[in-house]
């Protein structure tokens, strides 16, 4: 098979047959973008594009609003009034009195009390109080309120007109429970931030009930914990006085023990929990230690006597006798030595001096023996004391010893005395406080506020039921869009075929009513011409080398436009001087003959069948009215048309066509289910491809784009059909405006139009020009559009 990979050489253009051809092929540009404006996005939130789907379903929103609106006018309506009051209450801490060493009840203080002061104020007990305090059971219409939502408030509210309660006979214990329980679900307590106050919420469809229970709650609270704190205190009392009786006879039966033992051993004590033998024993050690530490001293004394240190020792140097005596030897040396300057020792008067001065010291070596030998003296003193006080020590440590053995059962019998002795003293404490405290009765909280009786019911409130409402209609009516969106699985703009193809929008056709579609078609100042010749231009700029020489037009499902869309880009290549011709591949439907009201019974299958005689060749190329424009139709329809495309005569064919004609277009069979376009893909240098927006499914378009990229197909773009301008839909309102109204002025007036093109295979209406008939053909094609999308 050749294809187009193999036709020409790389780099190779294709030859240029006139000047009007070589006008024609111009450089390559690149393709504009369409449409495809980045303003609006907020952190990839498309705020503009929320906003057009907004307006698209501006009729679904309104609905769902308006419907939300009433439906909570009328619930407000039918919704019983209720009434709030609201107390304030404080709790005082500590709420009970506590002992240091028997804790009758324990309330701790902080967040936990108030937790169980809130608790107590929701408990059944305190609502019976509330009950009985101010006879609820003897009052019918808060017995048997009316109900909190009925359409009979509709009318009570019209006529100003309210339900009696009537009184049911029932045993008054069950009286009681129905009023205790409406008053605990009534009843909300909650504790003010950061103080020590809890509010008293209480709400009821009569306001003097509203106030008068949320009162009576607080003043109930109040009395319960005096009840309590009373019945306290004369509990605590009877306990004491039991406790006081036994630990006195106790006391008593534990001192008699202790005298009598005491008399039977012998023991005697100081009075101050200890006996004399201990005292004395702690007299001896301080006397030991005294004596020990004054031996020690002696001894270091006696060692420097020993060592020949007498002279330097402290008594010594201290000594003022023994100074005089060193100060006077001093002065009989120095007399002597300045003498001897002139005196010889043997001199008489130098004599007498040395004899002096010899005295002198004899005087002094005697003291310093005194003093040395008083030292040694005291300490053979200590020596003696201190064995002395050992003895005496270890005798009292004997008789200690056999104290103790006796010491051990006193010690007990002591024991015992002190703690009952103690236990006494404290009970008889606690019972006089008891006794002081039993008649105060002490308020343990306090009404900061009272409630007052409310003039408007808290609920229900319009203005919140409405906003409720409004936002529960948002919520609403962007699911019904989001399903919507999700159910319309078909392209509405270019940039989700750009996005979900990823090929670029070539051009734009719009949709036009079908009994206007020759007219849009013929007139060249009409929007549709300009489509096509916008279409033409950007296949000039989809190529280095300008247009394509064979370009094949596809689509994913049939009537997407393919035919019409060929004869239109041939009409108006061929307008710029180019020899066009247009082969008609679409053998299992032809319909290019139609659009050219020509002769379908020889064509391109016969020509690939070899079934055409050598007299019919000239049949095969038709020229149309416009003498640049030839066409070859598909010919009779064959049995097998993959098999004939895919044969080496169809590349043969191209390649010989091909150097008679600057440009070949051929109109393709659909993609899906068919091997005939991925086929004629590799014979041609582009692929166009149609999509029809509102109408082929995406998945159908993805499924189309990978098989013919799967087969090698250069796909230059994708040409949007059956387009309308005149729906609400992001950027495209603006941006193609004048897809709808004139572009040239007052030269033609052209209609703005919404139906579709040819053999498109849709039906519309005029948006002017409604008729019945319009409207029911129109309903009816969205109507099997919208089950073609869901199937």
């Amino acid at each position: 098979m050749q294809d187009r990979n193999h036709q020409m050489a790389p780099g190779h253009a294709p030859h240029l047959m006139s000047a009007g051809a070589e006008g024609y092929y111009g450089a390559y540009f690149p393709a504009p973008e369409y449409a495809h404006d980045s303003n609006g996005r907020l952190g990839g939130i498309d705020v503009v594009g929320l906003f057009f789907r907004v307006l698209k379903y501006r009729w679904l929103v309104a609905a769902v609003v308006v419907s939300a609106m009433i439906s909570a006018v009328f619930i407000t309506l039918m919704q019983t009034p209720k009434y709030q009051a609201v107390a304030k209450l404080e709790v005082v801490l500590p709420s009970a009195r506590v002992f240091q060493d028997i804790e009758v009840t324990t309330e701790s203080d902080g967040m936990r009390a108030y937790q169980t002061a809130r608790e107590k104020l929701k408990s059944r007990a305190l609502a019976q109080r509330v009950v009985f305090a101010l006879k609820l059971t003897d009052r019918p219409d808060f017995l048997f309120p009316r109900r909190n939502f009925s359409p009979m408030n509709l009318l009570d509210r019209a006529f100003s007109a309210g339900a009696s309660a009537k009184r049911r006979n029932l045993p008054q214990d069950a009286l009681v429970r129905i009023a205790t329980s409406r008053i605990i679900a009534n009843l909300q307590v909650s504790l003010v931030p950061n103080t020590s106050l809890l509010t008293i919420d209480y709400r009821d469809q009569n306001p003097k009930y509203a106030r008068e229970i949320a009162n009576q709650v607080a003043q109930s609270f109040i009395d319960q914990r005096v009840d309590q704190s009373g019945n306290l205190s004369n509990q605590a009392r009877e306990f004491i006085q039991e406790q006081v009786v036994q630990v006195k006879e106790k006391l008593q039966e534990s001192e008699k023990a202790l005298v009598e033992y005491a008399k039977t051993a012998g023991i005697t004590g100081t009075g101050k929990d200890e006996s004399l033998i201990g005292s004395s024993m702690a007299e001896i050690n301080q006397a030991l230690s005294a004596a020990i530490q004054e031996n020690l001293d002696y001894g270091r004394l006696v060692k420097q006597i020993e060592a020949g240190q007498g002279p330097s020792l402290q008594a010594v140097l201290q000594s003022e006798a023994l100074d005089k005596l060193r100060g006077k030897l001093a002065e009989l040396n120095g007399i002597y030595r300045q003498k001897l300057l002139l005196f010889k020792p043997d001199f008489p008067e130098m004599k007498q001096l040395k004899a002096q001065a010899d005295e002198v010291r004899n005087q002094l070596d005697l003291g310093i023996r005194a003093i040395t030998d008083g030292i040694r003296l005291k300490h053979e003193e200590t020596i003696a004391k201190v064995s002395d006080l050992r003895t005496k020590l270890a005798e009292l440590e004997a008789d200690q010893a056999a104290y103790q053995d006796k010491n051990i059962q006193y010690t007990i019998l002591k024991r015992e005395v002190d703690s009952n002795r103690t236990q006494y003293e404290s009970f008889i404490g606690k019972l006089n406080e008891v006794a002081a405290g039993s008649e105060l009765k002490t308020q343990n909280a306090a009404i900061v506020d009272l409630a007052i009786e409310p003039s408007d019911p808290y609920s229900p409130r319009m203005p919140i039921n409405l906003g409720i409402a409004l936002i529960l209609a948002a919520s609403v009516a962007a699911g019904l869009i989001y399903i919507l969106e999700l159910v319309n699985n078909a392209f509405s703009n270019p940039d989700e075929v750009e996005s979900e193809l990823g090929l670029p929008v070539l051009g734009i056709l719009p949709l036009v009513e079908e009994g206007n579609l020759q007219l849009q078609l013929s007139n060249p100042k009409s929007a549709l011409s300009e489509s096509y010749r916008s279409l033409r231009t950007s296949l000039q700029f989809s190529g280095v080398d300008g247009a394509p020489a064979t370009l094949l037009v596809t689509s994913a499902d049939p009537s997407e436009g393919k035919s019409t869309t060929v004869a239109k880009l041939a009409d108006d290549l061929a307008s710029l001087g180019a020899k066009v011709l247009i082969i008609d591949a679409d053998m299992r439907k032809p319909s290019i003959h139609r659009i050219f009201n020509i002769d379908n019974a020889i064509g391109l299958s016969n020509l690939l069948m070899n079934t055409i005689a050598r007299e019919d060749v000239p049949q095969l190329i038709r020229r149309s009215k416009n003498p640049n424009v030839f066409v070859m139709p598909a010919g009779t329809v064959p049995p097998n048309p993959a098999d004939l495309l895919s044969s080496a005569r169809m590349g043969i064919v191209l390649s010989s066509l091909h150097k008679h004609y600057n440009m070949i277009i051929i109109d393709g069979p659909p993609v899906i289910g068919i091997a005939d376009v991925p086929i004629l893909s590799r014979l041609t240098e582009a692929t166009l491809l149609m999509v029809s927006t509102n109408k082929v499914a995406r998945k159908s378009a993805v499924v189309a784009v990978k098989r013919l990229k799967s087969a090698g197909a250069n796909l230059v773009g994708v040409a949007l059909t059956m387009f309308a301008t005149s729906k609400f839909d992001y950027n495209y309102n603006s941006n193609y405006s004048y897809l709808n109204y004139k572009y040239y002025g007052n030269a033609e007036r052209l209609q703005p139009v919404a139906g579709v093109a040819g053999n498109m295979g849709a039906k519309s209406t005029d948006v002017s020009n409604w008729t019945f008939d319009s409207v029911v053909a129109g309903l009816r094609r969205h109507f099997g559009d919208f089950i073609d999308r869901i199937k």
